[in-house]
This record gives structure tokens, sequence and C-alpha cells, in this order.
């Protein structure tokens, strides 16, 4: 058995198989914290060479060929579609040793065929949102089967610069794909449901949305940093035969609770749907 041989958090080199909008929002938050210099990240760019603007503007190497990208690279984030990565990760097996540690963030894709293809363990697969873009993901990810804890160490490191991130069972990313994955666009329906609420009681639609966004913003905010159960925040808000209560009770008679948990559990389904096929 060949020894692995561990990576250097102080040297290491970042590299992007898949050039898009969540590589490069990744890229930007390890590049704004400080997590890596751009001189040790890159990517490739095979098409559409506007795509590689965005890297360039941060001071990344941006090549023509992902082969380029897997030699100058100790760490490789596979940022493909999910229905393209398995040809994606076969054509580079040849250039990745166990040496190299392999990152997959195509949803639906699995550890053991990510492994199986690779034809080595030293996998982290990583489900993040949309929200990376602004900083603000929530991102969870699952160790292969060769994968050591330094290695999950210094990919939280890199997905921690966008947001936050959580360990967890490979078994349990179908429920994270429906609360976290779909999650964000369950909340730009409320949002927009808001501000329409805000406009059919008479606001501008410009203070309205403005309104709806920022009340959402600090009502999450007060979820996480006040320490409190949401029942517990909602409570103190809601005073007895108030304003508070009585929308409340309007949300309860239409199922509001019971939709968003029907929800999550219906694209968790899907998900769970959509790796099998």
């Amino acid at each position: 058995m060949v020894a692995v041989q561990p990576t250097h958090t102080d040297s290491f080199k970042l590299g992007f198989i898949g050039a898009g909008k969540m590589a490069e929002s990744i890229a930007r938050g390890v590049v704004q914290s400080g997590v890596l210099p751009p001189e040790r990240i890159s990517t490739a760019i095979h098409s559409n060479p506007d795509r590689g603007l965005g890297f360039k503007s941060l001071g990344i190497t941006v090549y023509d060929h992902n082969d380029d990208v897997v030699e100058a690279s100790d760490v490789i984030i596979f940022s493909v579609k999910p229905q393209v990565v398995k040809n994606v990760v076969l054509q580079l097996k040849p250039l990745m040793s166990t040496n190299k540690l392999l990152v997959s963030i195509a949803a639906g894709v699995k550890l053991k065929d990510l492994e199986e293809w690779a034809g080595h363990g030293r996998f982290i697969r990583v489900m993040p949102n949309t929200p990376s873009a602004v900083g603000m993901a929530a991102s969870v990810m699952s160790l292969g089967g060769s994968a050591t804890e330094q290695d999950g160490e210094l990919v939280g490191k890199l997905f921690g610069s966008v947001g936050k991130f959580w360990k967890a069972d490979e078994k349990l990313f179908d429920p994270v794909t429906g609360l976290s994955g779909s999650g964000p666009a369950y909340i730009y329906l409320a949002i927009e449901a808001l501000a329409d609420g805000g406009v059919a009681a008479g606001l501008p639609r410009d203070l309205a949305l403005g309104l709806a966004s920022q009340t959402v913003l600090g009502a999450a905010s007060m979820a996480v940093q006040s320490g409190k159960h949401p029942g517990q925040l909602k409570d103190d808000v809601t005073s007895p035969g108030g304003t508070t209560i009585t929308g409340i009770h309007e949300l309860e008679k239409n199922g509001f609770r019971g939709t968003l948990i029907n929800a999550v559990v219906a694209a968790a389904n899907r998900s769970q749907e959509l790796s099998k096929i």
C-alpha cells in the first residue's frame, strides 16, 4: 500500500475542476478571508472565456486544460454538473494519486461512486448552498473512506470561508438537500409573499420588499445569535390580543408549518430519487 502524504496546510495549492458560479463564490471567499493567496489557486476554462474573468480579477491562475489544474494542485474541488462528474473524474484518474485530496460538490453523487471512479477513497463530499455567493452558506460535509480528520479540517476551513459548515454522515445528505440545499428558494418565496402582503396593506413596493428582506435577515440572525429556541423568540414578540398573534393565527389556519415541513420532506425524497437515476 502506498503511504498517503498529508497535505501541508500552510503551503497546499487548491484547484477547481469546473469554473461555475459556485466555484467562483468559494474561490472568492477563500481569497478574501485570507485562507489562501490567489497565486495558490487555479481553475481551467474550456469555453466561454468570460467565465474566467471573475477568477482572473482575484489573481487566480486560469489554465486551458483540467490536466494542468490537477498537476498544479494538492486539493481539487470538483464543481461540475452531476451528470458529467463521472466522465471528468475518470478522465483525470491517471493524474490523481492518493497524495491529492479530492472534494466533490456535485449534488446527488455518492462517495462510493466517486471513490470508485477516482481509484481511491481520499474523497470528501460537500453540500453547500447558493448563499455562498454572499459568504452566508450552510455547508455539510462527509468524509470518504481514506480521508483523514486533518483532511476534514482543511476542507472545513475552505468552506468555512463562505459561511458555516457541519460534518454529517452521508446518509443524511438527502434531508440536507431538502432543507439547506433547497431552503433558500423557500425563503425567497416567503420574502416575496411578505412583500406582497405589505403592498396589499398599502406599502410602496420598494419599501415593502426592503422591509421583508431585512426582517427575514434580522430574524435569522436572532435565531443564530441569541441561543433561544425559535418558539421562544416567537413568543417574545407575541403579546396577548396583539397584531402578531393575529397574524400567526392566520398562518396556522392555513397550515404554514405543515407546508414547510412537507416541502423539506418532498425535496429530500426527490433528492433520493434523483441519486438513483
